[in-house]
């Protein structure tokens, strides 16, 4: 019986710096050993699904009324507290910029394996980053997935050349409008807390920012392995944008609840220094 060498084929899988894409690329029919994920939580986390619940949808239009400002207000207070998630819709961010976003990241990741391996690295200063698994050699399985990650952690400005030009466009254009939500959301939030509205910001809440754009390539064995293990996010506010093909799934009273996606809404997670500090 042949001994495995898991370093061995994480380091295989990192150096070809072609992510999960290129394993499909290359024609793979079968899961890497390094994927598989342990049955029995797997087995857990279907076991705990439930299928009749949604997380709160929020309609956050004519927030300029006073009256409708402190219903919004109510509604971010009541999912935060309850869910620690909710869905915001008519949010004033285009449906065109939404889909271009999502259209440029595949573009990124569906290019000439070439041109991505010029922003493949693991080092945390980059700013504009492409890997699959930032924990590859700390975790007890790899995730199914390839990231490009823009950080805006250090400074809130970044030379618009560094970004890869097949998403280039569409990343600035979303990133203006997302910071603008933010921006809206962080005062909601500080209201629902009985405070100023602009007390998370002065707070520095909104400080620095992180884009993090998934793609998850077909996978030959879905189940075996998963797009994104279980895990909370560290950030005070995560903003996803989900395509329509759906996935994400969220833990509410111990059981994993499925995120349906909606036309033009974004889902809002309460991370966990927010938390902390509220």
């Amino acid at each position: 019986m042949s001994h495995y060498d898991r370093t061995k084929e994480l380091k295989a899988f990192d150096d070809s710096k072609a992510g999960v894409k290129g394993l499909i690329d290359a024609g793979a029919v079968k899961v890497p050993k390094i994927f598989i994920q342990p049955p029995d939580e797997l087995s857990e986390d279907l076991a705990s699904f439930q299928t009749d619940l949604q997380v709160p949808v929020i309609d956050i239009s004519g927030i300029e009324r006073s009256d409708r400002y402190k219903e919004v207000v109510c509604e971010v207070r009541i999912a935060s507290e309850k869910w620690g998630f909710f869905q915001v819709v008519n949010h004033e961010i285009p449906s065109s910029v939404l889909k271009q976003m999502i259209d440029g990241i595949h573009a990124f990741h569906e290019q000439d394996p070439e041109e991505k391996k010029a922003f493949y690295t693991r080092d945390r200063m980059k700013s504009v980053r492409f890997e699959s698994n930032f924990d590859l050699y700390q975790s007890k399985a790899a995730n199914w997935r390839d990231t490009l990650t823009i950080s805006m952690l250090g400074s809130d400005h970044l030379d618009p050349d560094e970004i890869p030009t097949s998403c280039r466009a569409t990343t600035i254009e979303y990133m203006k409008h997302v910071t603008n939500l933010g921006k809206t959301l962080f005062e909601l939030l500080s209201e629902a807390l009985g405070l100023n509205p602009d007390h998370l910001a002065a707070l520095e809440c909104a400080r620095g920012r992180t884009f993090v754009c998934h793609y998850y390539p077909a996978c030959p064995e879905p189940e075996l392995t998963l797009g994104a293990s279980k895990h909370t996010d560290p950030a005070f506010l995560t903003l996803l944008l989900q395509d329509q093909l759906g996935g994400l799934q969220v833990l509410h009273q111990n059981h994993w609840v499925g995120v349906r996606p909606i036309p033009g809404g974004l889902v809002v997670n309460i991370g966990d220094l927010l938390q902390v500090c509220s």
